[in-house]
Order: structure tokens, then C-alpha cells, then sequence
């Protein structure tokens, strides 16, 4: 997966976690069967169990997927005649609308933090970024500080297999960026190869997506939006105001860095009014009229 398909240590892990559930289903119901001993109605009966878990259709849909890359890699080694997952199905995804914050709804979640403790500090620093650049939080995690092009109001970000793409920051992103930066510059506890890392906890290492997770439900709560917020409702609010406010379909995929465009559309179904505006405004025969 790192050598032929690119993959990120993040996709590695995720994939081994998947084929670890499947582990763990015979370890349940006390099965010893090596990898060549599998087939299609064992791996149909984990299915279901996965689903009785309460997984999503999502979640089923990556583990399915795990599984299927580990045994094409056995088959690909010789060590499999026959590939049990060439008939197993993928549950069908529903395109779900993610869930946004309004404009004001990131202004006062921004303007929640205690910037007076160097914590609150760097949270409106890392919310910041995540909102101005649109960025995965694995993408904000793995932030250099090499990777920091203030002066020019860049950063450079690396994506889904090592891709890399330069993404423009706003004047205020940069100031909590450098109010943050100021203060890290204090820290004397940064741990041997987190150096270059940007955001660190208090105990000078990398933050995790999961701390970073956290961060962003109890400042929710804290300033009383009730939506369902993650670190991704930022990067799925950034493309949304973008797309209402006018800008191109293209433009914002470079800056989020899809690999295809389908994938970026369907930020052009999250504001039914955006679209009606749009129609009205720009379609010939209804453009006349609405100035009557």
C-alpha cells in the first residue's frame, strides 16, 4: 500500500485496523481459520455482524474494502488460487449533505476561545486554519512549520497520498497563527522529532485528530451550537461559504484537494436559496424580471 499505491500511514493503519475487526469476529465466535481457509459465507456472516455493531454504511463500506485489498494482495503473493471477497457486495453509500455552521455560527465559535491561556490561544489557531484553509484535520496535524509560508500567505499542505498543494491563508488565520507561534516559541518541553510540527500539546508532541476532535465538541458546547460539530464541519463549512459566495467549482476542489470534481459538488446542494439566486440572476429569461 506505501510502495505501489501511495498510501499515507493513516490509510495503512485504517486499513489494518479493518482486517483486525475480522480478527476479532472469529476470535468471538471462537473460529480458528488461517487466510486460505476464508470464504465468501464467513465473510457474508461478519458482515452482518458489523452491521448489528450499529456501523454505518460508511464504515462497513471501508472495512469491505480493507478486506478486499489484503486478500488481492494474497493472491497477488501466490499465497491464494481463489479471491472470497470477489463476490462479496458494498453496501450502497447515500451522498449525505454534511452538516455546516453558519457564518456566524464560526464567528462565535472562533470568538469563544480564552485567548488570555496559551491553550485558548492555540485552539483559535488551529480552528482557524481549519476554517481560512479548508483543511483535513490529519492535514492539520501533520502541519511543518516548514510548510508555512506566511509572508507570501501560503501554506503547503500534504494530502491523500503525499499529494502536495499550496493553499492561500487570511490575514486573520495568519495573526492567531503568529499569536500561537509566539507562544510556542516559549515551550522548552518540545519532544526530539516534533521540532518542525506546528501544533503540539501541552506536552510537547504532535496533537492527535482525536484531541482535536474534542476540542471542537466542548467548544460547541461552550458557546451553545447545538449542530453536530467536528474538526471536518470546518473544512465542509469553508467550501460551502466559497461556493455561495461565488466561487468556482474548480477553484475550491484545488483547495481541497479532491481528486475529482464530482466530489466537490456536492457543496452546489447544501444552499437550495444560493442556487435559486443564482438561477435567477444569471438565466436570461428570469433575469429580465426580477428587477419588476
Amino acid at each position: 500500500m506505501k510502495l505501489e499505491r501511495g498510501f499515507s500511514d493513516h490509510s495503512i493503519s485504517a486499513y489494518i485496523f479493518d482486517v483486525k475487526k475480522f480478527v476479532e469476529f472469529l476470535e468471538l465466535n471462537e473460529l480458528e481459520v488461517s487466510p486460505v481457509m476464508v470464504r465468501l459465507p464467513l465473510l457474508r456472516e461478519f458482515i452482518i455482524y458489523i452491521n448489528e455493531l450499529g456501523l454505518g454504511r460508511a464504515s462497513q463500506a471501508r472495512i469491505i474494502s480493507g478486506l478486499k485489498a489484503y486478500f488481492k494482495y494474497l493472491m497477488l503473493e501466490n499465497n491464494l488460487e481463489d479471491d472470497p471477497t470477489e463476490l462479496l457486495e458494498t453496501p450502497k453509500l447515500n451522498r449525505k449533505i454534511p452538516e455546516v455552521l453558519s457564518v456566524d455560527e464560526v464567528f462565535d465559535f472562533l470568538a469563544g476561545f480564552d485567548l488570555s491561556d496559551p491553550l485558548g490561544r492555540r485552539n483559535r489557531a488551529i480552528f482557524e486554519m481549519l476554517y481560512a484553509c479548508g483543511l483535513r484535520v490529519s492535514e492539520l496535524t501533520e502541519l511543518k512549520l516548514t510548510d508555512l509560508f506566511l509572508d507570501v500567505g501560503f501554506i503547503r499542505v500534504i494530502g491523500k497520498g503525499d499529494k502536495q498543494r499550496l493553499v492561500p491563508i487570511g490575514e486573520e488565520a495568519i495573526q492567531q497563527l503568529k499569536f500561537y507561534l509566539d507562544e510556542r516559541k516559549q515551550a522548552d518541553n518540545i519532544k526530539q522529532g516534533e521540532e518542525n510540527i506546528v501544533f503540539l500539546n501541552r506536552r510537547g508532541k504532535r496533537l492527535t485528530r482525536v484531541m482535536v476532535f474534542l476540542i471542537a465538541k466542548e467548544q460547541a458546547k461552550a458557546v451553545g451550537i447545538e449542530k453536530n460539530v467536528s474538526p471536518h464541519t470546518f473544512r465542509h463549512s469553508f467550501a460551502t461559504h466559497l461556493v455561495e459566495g461565488g466561487a468556482g467549482l474548480k477553484a475550491v476542489q484545488d483547495m481541497l484537494g479532491h481528486e475529482s470534481i464530482t466530489t466537490t459538488e456536492i457543496y452546489t446542494h447544501l444552499d437550495k436559496q444560493y442556487l435559486r439566486d443564482v438561477v435567477l440572476s444569471h438565466l436570461p429569461l428570469y433575469r429580465d424580471n426580477t428587477t419588476e
